[in-house]
């Protein structure tokens, strides 16, 4: 890796943002540029051969240089002895003579993809900025086996890496490597922890990758809980740990409110930011979806709406039914569902409100049901692989 950063770099200079003033040390960034076993350097930036020094390389033996997307970035000058950099039309294979194959790869904005097999069989697959393989389905890559090793923008396409899922293109043993990180990405640590949610990692520039290294591969957590107080982004943030997977089931406990616009408004705000091959379901009988071993992730939204739907069938709000076997009833089912939660076998991301942390309910049910929610998401946390609180837009991990 030579460089892994957008096509100005990270920092950018002059720049004042947070993101730029982070990008110190093993956080900042040249332009992105790879070199493949010394023989082929996918796109070509200035100070390329400085960067190869410094990693410990030459690129005296290249044999290709590619580029992968047009840019108004700087000149850059080919250093003496290079090939000229040039651009593979879409579906086109290079065989080389050290044995490896290149192939062209169509992607859905200005730029081409490279694929580049290696003599032993080793894949990797690398991607322009902000593109996505173009009119990639599942066996239709034309390829017999999973990349070994992916490089693309991850932070601006996550999308792009659910759609290689799909395909069977990328699977749990695929290195995912987050390249053209720009400005606009969250500083450390909180790139690394969103990208290791998506099965994905970014490395420092000079970091030499070994395709077929499984080891340091990412696992995505199984169990995530989204904590939160109102708009504090704990919705978009589960959405987000999600998006790099196809075929996400968003469990929407809420359902409907007839004649309440400002209700509709919201859940169609929520329908409209999530993936088109994402699938809703309006439920909360969770314990059926938990307890599917071979269903897709699961997103839930939120134990809260789920907490009230199951204090309303047991007429919890009533001093006197509370009483009067309500509260058993209740955490009966609490205890159900955290027993499913603890056993399931899917990837799931689940939400909650905080509601324990403001003003105390004026009436006796609005105390209750604060308590009931706080002793839920304890529970929940507890059996969570991965806890996290949103605070203002920002994540706080809490496991």
């Amino acid at each position: 890796m030579l460089g892994g950063g957008a096509v100005e770099g990270l920092p950018v200079g002059g720049c004042p943002c947070a993101g730029c003033a982070a990008a110190v040390g093993a956080g900042a960034r040249g332009a992105t540029a790879v070199l493949v076993d010394g023989v082929v350097l996918l796109d070509l930036t200035p100070g390329a051969a400085l960067a190869a020094a410094r990693a410990g390389r030459s690129l005296a033996g290249l044999r290709l240089v590619l580029l992968s997307h047009p840019h108004d970035g700087p000149p850059v000058e080919i250093p003496p002895g290079l090939p000229a950099p040039a651009r593979v039309p879409d579906g086109q294979r290079l065989p080389l003579t050290t044995g490896h194959r290149v192939r062209a790869v169509a992607v859905d904005g200005p730029g081409t993809g490279y694929a580049v097999d290696s003599p032993d069989g080793l894949r990797m697959l690398y991607l322009p900025p902000g593109c996505a393989p173009a009119g990639l389905s599942a066996g239709g890559d034309g390829e017999p086996a999973p990349y070994d090793l992916v490089l693309l923008d991850v932070v601006g396409r996550p999308d792009a890496l659910a759609r290689l899922r799909a395909a069977g293109a990328v699977t749990g043993t695929t290195d995912v490597v987050a390249v053209h990180i720009g400005h606009d990405a969250p500083p450390e640590p909180e790139l690394s922890r969103r990208l290791a949610a998506l099965g994905a990692r970014a490395v420092p520039d000079g970091t030499t990758l070994v395709a077929g290294d499984y080891q340091d591969v990412p696992d995505v957590p199984r169990r995530t809980l989204v904590l939160g107080g109102a708009r504090s982004g704990k919705s978009a943030e589960a959405e987000r740990r999600l998006a790099a997977f196809p075929d996400v089931l968003y469990v929407a406990t809420g359902g409907t409110r007839e004649g309440d616009g400002e209700w509709a408004a919201r859940v169609a705000a929520h329908r409209e930011r999530r993936p088109a091959s994402w699938r809703t379901a309006e439920t909360c009988d969770l314990l059926p979806l938990l307890a599917d071993p071979d269903g897709p992730p699961l997103l839930v939204d939120c134990l809260s709406l789920w907490l009230t739907h199951t204090m309303d069938a047991a007429g919890a709000w009533d001093d006197a039914a509370w009483k009067d076997g309500a509260a058993t009833a209740v955490r009966a089912q609490v205890d159900a569902l955290c027993k499913a939660w603890r056993a399931t076998r899917r990837t799931a991301v689940v939400v909650s409100n905080e509601v324990g942390s403001g003003v105390v309910p004026a009436t006796a049910s609005g105390r209750r049901f604060r308590d009931e929610l706080g002793r839920l998401n304890a529970a929940v946390a507890e059996r969570s692989d991965h806890v996290l609180l949103m605070v203002a837009g920002l994540p706080v991990t809490l496991r």
